[in-house]
């Protein structure tokens, strides 16, 4: 395995940007940014050996800063949507930022995805992992609390990318980690993601209403266009969906807390494969149906449904119904998190 190391750029306060890129012995090649703990490229060979880029992404740091889409970034301090931006704790009501007006969207303003994080290494032989760190204020975004975060990439020769995350407050807080890749198994600029065969091992999904914040209710996929419970095209019934295209959390079929496969997902030409599994109560599957005539790396235009995102996370909204999996970190606890993406062919 190889770990190469270079300057991707300066921001525009001075911090410097390291580009930190992994190869494994079987021909997968990851990198990694510390400006927003961003996945900037996964290469990946097809049946034939082919190798093709299977992200989005950009070419500079200046795209990057700019990008709205979310391109490979850590989401936090709460992924997806809170109600309003507000919620209340201990019967202190907190104000958020309003970012996806009425709600709070993926952290506000300036989320995790625009923070310069501390960058750290760890070299084995048959891994090499790359480790994030970033202090989130009390205050930050109108959370409570001084958050310590710690988001780890690990390539290794079994062909997985791990993502594994720690945090630690000093004020009970709400805590809502993802990461916001998108994926195209065919390669990036060959097509879209249509004819990608969908499995995912969730029953059950969360309804949401106009603005997708979750009604409360929890609704079975059988008989619907939500139901990817057997292999199943992304395309299929794609039309019969609400906003034109997934935007969705799903149930995942497993014991809260254990690590679980939810998603394979396959490409049928390249021979693809991408499995997830995940440690999260949930996945929310976005369908990249809202890209449209966007620049990428290579200057390759994306459109409508050129990535898919499969962000495992704690439910939206999380925070303001109690019937959900809690997504509060109280002082003495520790958050921990673990999602694995694994490749191959078939």
């Amino acid at each position: 395995m190889e770990l190469k190391t270079k300057l991707f750029g300066t921001t525009p306060e001075g911090a410097e940007i390291t580009k930190f890129t992994i190869t494994n012995d079987k021909g997968i090649i990851a990198s990694f940014i510390n400006f927003g703990a961003i996945i900037s490229s996964v290469k990946v060979p097809d049946r034939n050996g082919e190798i093709e880029e299977i992200t989005l992404g950009f070419d500079t740091l200046d795209e990057y800063i700019s990008d709205v889409w979310f391109f490979g970034a850590t989401i936090g301090r709460y992924a997806n949507r809170i109600e309003k931006g507000r919620f209340t704790l201990d019967g202190v009501e907190y104000q958020l930022a309003q970012n996806s007006p009425p709600s709070h969207l993926h952290g506000g303003y300036k989320g995790f995805n625009k923070l310069v994080w501390i960058p750290d290494t760890d070299v084995k032989e048959d891994a090499i992992g790359v480790m994030f760190s970033c202090l989130s204020a009390d205050g930050e975004e109108g959370y409570p609390g001084n958050l310590s975060v710690q988001v780890a990439f690990t390539l290794n020769n079994q062909n997985e990318l791990i993502i594994e995350y720690r945090a630690e407050t000093d004020k009970s807080t709400a805590v809502n980690l993802t990461n916001h890749t998108y994926w195209n198994l065919k390669g990036v600029g060959l097509g879209n993601t249509l004819s990608h065969e969908l499995t995912l091992h969730a029953d059950h999904y969360i309804p949401t209403d106009d603005d997708r914040i979750p009604t409360g209710e929890i609704k079975g996929v059988f008989n619907t266009p939500m139901d990817f419970t057997h292999p199943t095209k992304i395309g299929a019934r794609i039309d019969r969906i609400k906003g034109g295209g997934y935007n969705h959390t799903y149930v995942i079929n497993k014991e809260e807390g254990s690590l679980g496969l939810v998603a394979r997902v396959r490409e049928p030409e390249s021979e693809r494969v991408m499995e997830v599994h995940t440690t999260e109560p949930g996945i929310h599957l976005y369908s990249g149906h809202f890209l449209h005539n966007y620049r990428a790396a290579g200057g390759i235009i994306l459109n409508r449904c050129d990535g898919l995102c499969f962000e495992a996370q704690h439910y939206p909204n999380s925070v303001n119904r109690p019937q959900f999996p809690s997504t509060i970190l109280r002082p003495g606890e520790l958050y921990r998190q673990t999602t694995i993406h694994r490749f191959s062919t078939a």
